[in-house]
């Protein structure tokens, strides 16, 4: 293959990219001739629909002035639609026939031009005239003589500056009709000449294209027929192909190449190999870690499921106890006083158990605490600390558990709080050391102040019941969970009651911890960010 080789294509395609100039050249002479005519013929039929349009809107305005002559109803609103209408495709025949003057300027258009411009400023001076008369005219006495009206009518509608409007009108439709005509003509000659010139600009170049395609095939059929058996080759996967082309010039420089390209796709094909290996290690790796959080998933569903099958049985449990009180109550003869107050005493404590049982299902049901509507506004923490004690006085009393008042400082605990949430999270708190007292043991309740400034709020409620192992204090707070000391203990419970708490404090941006009492029992400890200044 000779050196000179490239020089030649390059000249060739020179030659071929002027062609190409030349005839997109060619195509935008011919795009602006065609835009042109295009133009011409879209504005000439746009003042010929626009003469229409105002035939039609005298017509209109005709009927509303006949309906206003004989009193059917004519509203002055549509009057000033219709003029509205009309001033407005005045307007744009107007825009169209400036438009037109531009672009067409032949003698024959010069005088339509003209021709079409005074009818335009006889319809302008026509409707300036037209709807003020037509809106101070008074609507006719009953009666009036139709033939009256209707020569009134004509008089106002037909003639302006002496001419006749249906004549003007007509005229202008049909000379902006024949102009329509005339612009298609032009069009179509223009295009049948531009095909010509494109034909005749095709052949030529496509004759020299194939001359040179011709050419240029037979210089390159070797060496390409060389390089097609090389990506065939590297196609299959035959990295070790190498292409046998000799010399300097440019397919020999490419075969080159194309054998150090081969050689580098053989390497990278190895690397490859060890990177995929790698990558299927980890995919393995991380398709356990999502197996394992499946298998994590499913038991935590499965916990959920048997939470509730839980709260079923103990919401069963109670209404149980109810309905057998009152039905062996209500058997047989009537009873002593003293019967039906124990009666309806038991079904009470029972009734609260029940009401228990089902705030902790409402509050477990939540999907985070967020979903508890805690309302927080300035209060002192001391007064539903000292109702949630006076509450819980019965609940100790019923368990032989001696509960001392809280020992509240003398200072305001002022904090940002639900007073409700509150004596909700302290009640369960004292609920949970009363029930796991033993009979005749005491439940205390202190609070102090602890940190600068504003500081924060501890309030420690001690008994001296079962106590808490190590397990006991890293799961007392898991929801449904208890110690096997704790089913002893007590049977009923719901194993909610600490988890609601945790998760009403931390509402209030506190916590609660539990911890084994020196000498036997638990301490829970509620801790509580107290607010700056005082309770408004």
């Amino acid at each position: 293959m000779p050196a000179m080789f490239g020089r030649r294509l390059t000249w060739a395609l020179i030659f071929l990219a002027a062609a190409a100039v030349a005839e997109c050249a060619l195509a935008l002479w011919s795009v602006r001739v065609a835009e042109h005519q295009v133009l011409r013929g879209r504005v000439a039929a746009d003042i010929q629909l626009g003469f229409a349009q105002l035939s039609a809107d005298k017509q209109r305005l005709r009927a509303w002035a006949a309906q206003r002559e004989f009193g059917a109803g004519a509203e002055l609103s549509e009057l000033q639609a219709l003029a509205a209408s009309m001033r407005a495709t005045l307007e744009r025949l107007d825009q169209l026939a400036a438009r037109a003057v531009t672009l067409d300027d032949r003698p024959r258009a010069r005088e339509r031009q003209l021709q079409r411009r005074d009818a335009l400023a006889v319809l302008h001076e026509k409707l300036d005239t037209l709807v003020p008369q037509l809106s101070a005219h008074p609507v006719p006495a009953s009666g009036t003589d139709a033939a009256v009206l209707w020569a009134a009518a004509s008089e106002h509608f037909d003639m302006a500056q002496g001419r006749d409007l249906r004549r003007l009108l007509a005229e202008s439709t049909a000379r902006e009709a024949e102009s329509v005509r005339e612009k298609r003509d032009d069009t179509d000659r223009a295009m049948a000449r531009m095909r010509t010139l494109w034909m005749a600009a095709a052949a030529t170049l496509g004759a020299l294209a194939l001359a040179l395609a011709l050419y240029f095939a037979r210089a390159l059929r070797r060496p390409l027929a060389a390089l097609r058996d090389a990506a065939v080759a590297l196609q299959r996967g035959e990295l070790e192909h190498r292409i046998p082309l000799q010399g300097r010039d440019e397919f020999a420089l490419l075969a080159g190449s194309v054998n150090a390209m081969a050689a580098e796709l053989s390497a990278h094909r190895e690397r490859d190999a060890r990177t995929r290996q790698d990558l299927e290690q980890q995919v393995a790796a991380r398709t356990q870690q999502l197996s394992e959080a499946l298998q994590a998933l499913q038991a935590a569903e499965e916990r959920r499921r048997r939470l509730f099958a839980d709260i079923s049985h103990e919401l069963r449990t109670p209404t149980t106890v109810i309905r057998g009180e009152a039905e062996v109550t209500l058997r047989g003869r009537d009873k002593p006083v003293d019967e039906y107050q124990g009666a309806l005493r038991r079904i009470a404590d029972t009734a609260g158990q029940l009401g228990r049982v089902i705030d902790d299902l409402l509050t477990v049901a939540r999907s985070d605490i967020e979903s508890v509507d805690i309302r927080r506004v300035p209060l002192d923490l001391g007064e539903p600390l000292a109702q949630a004690v006076e509450q819980a006085q019965a609940l100790a009393a019923a368990h032989g558990v001696t509960l001392a008042d809280a020992e509240i400082p003398l200072r305001a605990l002022p904090l940002l709080g639900d007073a409700q949430r509150l004596r909700q999270l302290l009640m369960a708190l004292l609920d949970n050391a009363v029930r796991y007292s033993h009979p005749g043991g005491a439940v205390r309740v202190s609070v102090q102040v602890a940190g600068d400034g504003p500081g924060r709020a501890e309030v420690r409620i001690e008994d001296e019941g079962i106590g808490l192992t190590p397990e006991d204090r890293t799961r007392v707070f898991e929801h449904r969970w208890r110690s096997e000391r704790a089913r002893r203990h007590r049977a009923d419970g719901s194993g909610l009651g600490l988890a609601i708490a945790q998760a009403l404090a931390r509402g209030h941006d506190g916590d609660v911890s539990l911890a084994p009492r020196p000498g036997g029992g638990a301490v829970a400890t509620l801790t509580l960010p107290l607010a700056a200044g005082g309770v408004a």
